[in-house]
């Protein structure tokens, strides 16, 4: 599909703050895990932290494929960097703006659209990943209060996000039915943040697990309405593998160019290995499995800002962009040969950080029962 104008624009505006702030720092957050605040404060000011919220509550209103663009264009060169904008927006911001009531909007989310606070998404648990209906926190009514035990865990802007929509089990006689969500805020008694997660990549992204010890909060802080989290969640994870997706092609698209400029200046054989037909139809498949994977992104959030239904287009949309995205980091370590398995290389970490996207917000195999759910239903 071909773009407007002024998608192209925006395009050019992220690309150039990403080459010129983020990229020179990618390498040093890999090896220090270190959490760039500055860069995310630049974010902020830009309106990139806040483009899924109309600008009424603080948000700079973007459609969806800009956000697209935007997460596509920051992994491009960093991909710790794309996953803390993704989590932030889709999982931080949204489900307060699209299921939270009108105070919970105001209270909440100018602060998060505007980056002086993080968000982050408390879903996943040691016994519930895939199966997240399988969810063991509590929360349990007293009086004008919910007291919540249990945890999270895998949680991306754990130990630096400050708003949390977490989801925790109300009536535990109804299943998933029973589930319900909640805002919690950094601060409250009870409620801790577990060590930092060692990971294989994206190690400049926060990951860290929630602990909930008799965490007592107020029942407004209940997010919609009780039992209806299961439901929230699926709605939110449905627009979250857009995003996800986005990453996996940004990563891939970086990986792609540094394959393609390595391959034009290393000469072998008294000749510029892109000279080579082996090396040739490498970047040709990269290429074009890169371009089919950002037609099916783009569509994808295309259907979203129509409100069109777009569930079986988001989970083929990230299904593809995440293997493409694992087949062109592969493939781009093989062309720069020995340098590639050198982490003075940016390819080395893309290939550490392109795995994620296979198992971040579904893997690739719930994302295949999701897909066959809907053409079979």
């Amino acid at each position: 599909m071909r773009i407007s104008k002024e998608h192209e624009e925006f395009r050019k505006r992220i690309r150039e703050f990403s080459e010129k702030e983020i990229e020179p720092k990618a390498r040093e957050l890999d090896e220090t895990g270190i959490f760039p605040f500055d860069t995310m404060r630049k974010l902020g000011e830009m309106g990139i932290l806040g483009m899924v919220v109309p600008k009424e509550y603080g948000g700079s209103g973007y459609d969806t494929l800009s956000y697209t663009i935007a997460v596509e264009e920051t992994s491009r060169v960093c991909g710790s960097t794309g996953i803390t904008v993704a989590a932030h927006n889709s999982l931080g911001v949204y489900p307060i703006y699209l299921f939270g009531n009108e105070e919970q909007k105001r209270k909440y989310i100018p602060d998060l659209a505007s980056g002086r606070k993080l968000g982050s998404f408390g879903l996943t648990e040691p016994g519930a990943g895939s199966d997240s209906a399988g969810t063991k926190t509590t929360a349990v009514r007293d009086g004008d209060s919910y007291v919540i035990n249990g945890g999270k865990c895998f949680i991306t802007n754990a130990s630096v996000g400050e708003t949390f929509v977490i989801t925790a089990v109300t009536d535990k006689t109804k299943g998933y039915k029973g589930i319900s969500s909640f805002i919690l805020e950094k601060g409250m008694k009870g409620f801790s943040v577990g060590k930092k997660e060692n990971k294989m990549g994206l190690r400049g992204s926060d990951t860290a697990t929630l602990i909930f010890e008799d965490l007592r909060i107020p029942k407004e802080n209940l997010l919609g309405k009780e039992e209806e989290g299961f439901k929230q969640f699926m709605i939110t994870l449905d627009g979250g593998r857009i995003s996800i997706g986005s990453m996996a092609l940004g990563i891939a698209q970086g990986a792609f160019d540094k394959a393609l400029n390595y391959a034009k200046g290393r000469v072998q054989f008294d000749k510029p290995i892109s000279s080579y037909q082996a090396i040739q139809w490498k970047l040709s498949d990269m290429a074009t499995q890169l371009e089919a994977a950002r037609h099916l992104l783009y569509h994808a959030s295309e259907l979203k800002d129509k409100g069109e239904y777009f569930v079986k287009e988001s989970a083929m949309a990230k299904l593809y962009a995440s293997e493409v995205g694992r087949f062109v980091c592969y493939q781009a370590i093989q062309i720069f040969g020995g340098n590639g398995y050198l982490s003075k290389y940016p390819v080395e970490r893309y290939f550490r950080d392109i795995k994620l996207c296979e198992i971040g917000e579904g893997t690739s195999e719930i994302q295949r029962l999701i897909i066959a759910r809907e053409f079979l239903k």
